[in-house]
């Protein structure tokens, strides 16, 4: 039963985490399944540890869980970036991480009602409700990873016919690290309002993120 809670908690994390990836983002499938696997894990302890070994029939199958939901907070706020005065990122991101740990701790005390209930709305949210929001707001930075490290250039030129004219190009190994791929960041020197799914439109770019 163990193994059961371990194994769903690790795949429900996995899920999150391809969604996160998916936007190009440095936390992804490795780190939600570990996340939500270590929390799922520190459940079951709370629960073992009381009534086996200290022979507590009524032990607090909460304590050693509680301290996940304040540890996580701190991973979560370690991905929340401040650039450009304000222009603020991670925090999805960082909300993904927090969620991920309280769906493990519902799997490990058998809660999974729940906590497939709280993996698909967050999916939903993430996913479809993304869609509402408005696609051209203001951008600081925008990542963009091409498939050929040949074609830089050739990139970096047409970008002038879709990015704001105040901007500057830095060349940094891909997210992906695919070999042959190559990463771009585009900063603006001043945040401004831009569509970064028309930069899709130029060959060899696989995917582009707000940073």
């Amino acid at each position: 039963n163990s193994a059961f809670r371990l194994v769903l908690s690790m795949i429900l994390g996995m899920m999150v985490g391809m969604e996160r990836k998916r936007k190009g983002q440095v936390a992804g499938v490795r780190t939600f399944a570990l996340i939500s696997m270590g929390a799922c894990m520190a459940m079951l302890l709370s629960i073992y540890v009381p009534q086996e070994y200290l022979g507590l029939k009524n032990g607090d199958p909460g304590r050693i869980a509680a301290q996940v939901v304040t540890g996580v907070g701190f991973l979560g706020a370690g991905m929340i970036i401040h650039r450009n005065g304000n222009i603020v990122t991670g925090l999805t991101t960082a909300a993904g991480v927090w969620s991920v740990a309280t769906i493990g701790i519902a799997i490990g005390y058998g809660y999974y009602t729940a906590a497939l209930i709280a993996s698909g709305a967050f999916m939903l949210a993430v996913m479809v409700f993304a869609k509402f929001e408005s696609r051209k707001r203001k951008i600081g930075v925008i990542y963009v990873e091409i498939d050929d490290m040949n074609k830089v250039n050739s990139i970096v030129k047409q970008l002038k016919n879709y990015v704001p004219k105040k901007h500057h190009v830095d060349v940094i190994p891909p997210k992906s690290a695919k070999a042959g791929n190559i990463g771009l960041n585009i900063v603006m020197e001043q945040p401004c309002e831009f569509d970064i799914e028309s930069l899709l439109e130029l060959e060899n770019i696989l995917y582009v993120v707000e940073e």
